[in-house]
């Protein structure tokens, strides 16, 4: 008997097609009567596939008392309860590591925007100032620079490597130090922000994150410092950041990440010193087939009865 899966959130055809032969899909994100829907098959799911950014109601949960894994869909997993998960005794896999080269690129790709004025310099063109005004004026660059990483995880790494390329002197800040890595370490995000050009946060999200990023730490980044985030919008104080941008407490920052989203607050959208991106950090075709595919991989290693690629409890 094909096991009965339940998908939660919106998946790439790919992931579709790759569970067609061996499973029986069910999908809850686009059911009209998702409440029907839970109570006719809900008895019956084995096994869920979601999102771990969105989360997962633990009332969607507690109507699958046969679950017995969630395989979900990105690197980030606060969404999921995970000791909830635990307590039941489900299993819960995610997708590290395929997207660590598409979150570098965008990271970077953001900084040369900031830096460069691309998104201003665009428009500049496009409205024919550069005939009409002159020239567009001089602009910051990488080279030469000093970034601060907070969160050296994966991704964390990978941004520094391509850091380095351009030339730029890497620190990174963490509660602990990693042995063997060669950047000085921080264990105070502040004296890191005081000492830094770029601040980067790549940290996940959660409680203990929470609106890490603050008036105080923005105060030490300066007037010529930038705040770069990809990691999560909710580690932010996104009324900080936008006073801070205001008053030129900052220089400028390139966000990818917000804390409402899709919401994006008018006080950034209404900036001319920010870059905005609509959470596209792992947004392309290779990486996202990629995170798909890792996901059935998991669904079906645990089915068949084999070890699963990348467990998280």
């Amino acid at each position: 008997m094909k096991p009965d899966i339940l998908i939660l959130s919106p998946m790439q055809p790919s992931v579709h097609e790759a569970l067609r032969d061996g499973f029986i899909v069910h999908t809850l994100h686009d059911a009209p009567d998702k409440a029907a829907l839970l109570a006719k098959v809900g008895p019956t799911v084995r096994g869920a596939i979601a999102n771990g950014g969105h989360g997962v109601d633990i009332a969607v949960l507690d109507a699958l008392p046969k679950l017995e894994m969630i395989s979900s869909f990105g690197v980030g997993y606060d969404g999921l309860d995970i000791e909830y998960c635990k307590a039941r005794g489900i299993k819960v896999t995610y997708t590290p590591n395929v997207l660590n080269d598409a979150m570098a690129e965008i990271t970077l790709g953001l900084m040369i925007a900031m830096a460069r004025q691309l998104p201003q310099a665009d428009r500049y063109t496009r409205e024919n100032k550069w005939e009409t005004n002159g020239p567009f004026g001089l602009t910051a660059e990488l080279t030469g620079k000093t970034v601060g990483i907070a969160g050296l995880g994966r991704v964390g790494k990978e941004i520094a490597l391509r850091a380095q390329a351009f030339k730029m002197q890497v620190v990174y800040f963490g509660r602990t130090k990693q042995d063997f890595v060669p950047y000085p370490h921080y264990s105070d995000l502040k004296q890191m922000a005081r000492d830094v050009d770029w601040l980067v946060n790549v940290m996940p999200g959660g409680a203990a994150t929470a609106k890490m990023f603050d008036a105080e730490i923005f105060d030490a980044l300066g007037p010529e410092g930038y705040f770069v985030n990809v990691g999560r919008g909710a580690t932010a104080d996104e009324a900080a950041l936008i006073e801070a941008l205001k008053a030129k407490r900052i220089a400028g920052a390139a966000l990818d990440v917000f804390e409402k989203e899709p919401g994006v607050p008018a006080g950034l959208r209404e900036l001319d010193n920010v870059v905005l991106s609509p959470h596209q950090g792992s947004a392309t075709e290779k990486t996202r087939w990629m995170m798909g595919d890792l996901v059935t991989r998991n669904l079906k290693a645990w089915f068949d009865g084999k070890p699963v690629l990348t467990p998280l409890t």
